[in-house]
């Protein structure tokens, strides 16, 4: 197999149309210095490319003969998992853009600009530094979805199939589910629906994208997946969720009351519904492993998250951050996801997200430790001296027991 120039990314382009490829090679000259690229007519042109050379990149059409970019891209992710893998089509056709949905990391409409193109791919090639380790590079490659509890799916199809369903009900449903939040957000912030800002939300989302387009959504990518353990190590699988939701739900207020940014306030709740995903992958498909780990950190006292790094050469932190952002998820909560057990260690100077989901975790294990493994996360009281915000904790303190209050009754 011949490797990659050093330096350089390596991109194979496919698409039926002989033009839109030659449009592709003037509009990216500009980037031979810095990417070498390849052109296929067709998904057996492009598979044989691949069978040859070493790749960094696909990016396809999704209507072509023959084989479709759907099925490229499925072949492609079972293949060769390590390929960063972007969908770029004009056709108006969702039901091609569901059927690729698990198979492809990011997707863009045509036309396309160059500068959209190249950060796109950019963003996604330099996000494969989060991961040291190469094995777990290859397992968040190879994921469709994130578990979520069989109980909320069929929550959202009895819903779905409800003749006085509504779209808020739905988002209510969604927004307390991280596989599925995850997803739709994915899908809805995708440049093939066209939306000119950013959504941040369930609810938003959901009422942008339709009831069919949910359920066509959910029957396509089979988001939820059954959990058959009860149990994760030694900690029930609701007490798990709950966690989400609440850390989610404590973010929003902690960034209530310092900022009347309504998208900031949304992206706090969305980064903290999403903070621990990285566990999620982690235990459903390294389970032993996984329960070790788990096991090791509460016997010794010390942090999840530096057993983790040793067993597994990453934390869950870099896992989650790292799918979240080869599905497309905004890079402040990817950045958030990223630091929030170390925000000392973030760009953050100011209070931002990163602040907001460092403290909602630390206080949420302080308060709720029934679902800590291990050390229990603390505040890094230096980071918080840095950006001004020491005289707060107590406040957000107070917030986060009213909140656990309403949550019990």
């Amino acid at each position: 197999m011949t490797h990659s120039k050093i330096g350089k990314t390596r991109i194979i382009f496919v698409d039926d149309e002989p033009d839109i490829l030659s449009g592709l090679r003037r509009m990216l000259r500009g980037q031979r210095n810095k990417w070498e690229m390849k052109f296929a007519e067709s998904g057996e042109e492009a598979l044989g490319l691949l069978s040859k050379e070493r790749f960094d990149v696909i990016i396809s059409d999704m209507r072509m003969p023959g084989m479709d970019g759907a099925q490229l891209l499925a072949e492609v992710m079972n293949t060769y998992p390590n390929i960063v893998r972007i969908v770029l089509s004009g056709h108006s056709d969702r039901e091609m853009i569901y059927k690729s949905v698990g198979a492809a990391h990011q997707y863009l409409a045509k036309p396309c600009g160059p500068e959209l193109l190249i950060r796109t791919v950019e963003r996604a090639c330099a996000l494969r530094s989060l991961l040291v380790s190469k094995s777990l590079q290859e397992l968040v490659s190879r994921l469709h979805t994130l578990p979520s509890l069989p109980s909320l799916f069929m929550e959202i199809n009895d819903v779905l199939q409800s003749k006085n369903g509504s779209l808020s009900m739905v988002g209510e449903i969604i927004s307390k589910d991280a596989g599925m939040t995850a997803k739709i957000l994915q899908l809805v912030n995708s440049a093939f629906f066209g939306f000119y800002s950013e959504v941040t939300s369930p609810s938003q989302a959901v009422t942008l994208l339709g009831l069919d387009t949910v359920r066509a959504l959910i029957t396509s990518v089979h988001v939820f997946s059954e959990l058959k353990e009860k149990k994760i190590g030694d900690i029930a699988v609701e007490d798990f969720w709950n966690h989400f939701f609440i850390v989610g739900s404590f973010s929003r207020e902690i960034m209530k009351l310092e900022s009347a940014d309504a998208k900031l306030i949304d992206m706090a709740s969305m980064a903290g519904m999403l903070h621990d995903i990285g566990k999620i992958i982690l235990f459903t498909n390294l389970k032993e492993k996984y329960e070790e780990a788990m096991a090791i950190a509460k016997k010794q006292g010390v942090c999840l998250n530096d057993v983790e790094r040793r067993i597994f050469h990453s934390s869950h932190s870099q896992v989650g951050a790292y799918l979240l952002g080869l599905w497309g998820i905004p890079d402040d909560i990817i950045e958030a996801v990223f630091f929030h057990h170390d925000p000392g260690n973030s760009p953050e100077r100011e209070f931002g997200l990163v602040t907001t989901l460092h403290v909602a975790n630390a206080l949420v294990a302080e308060q709720a430790p029934s679902y800590t493994m291990g050390k229990l996360s603390q505040i890094d009281y230096r980071h918080i001296e840095t950006i001004g915000k020491l005289d707060r904790i107590n406040v957000w303190k107070e917030k986060l027991l009213e909140l656990l209050e309403k949550n019990r009754k």
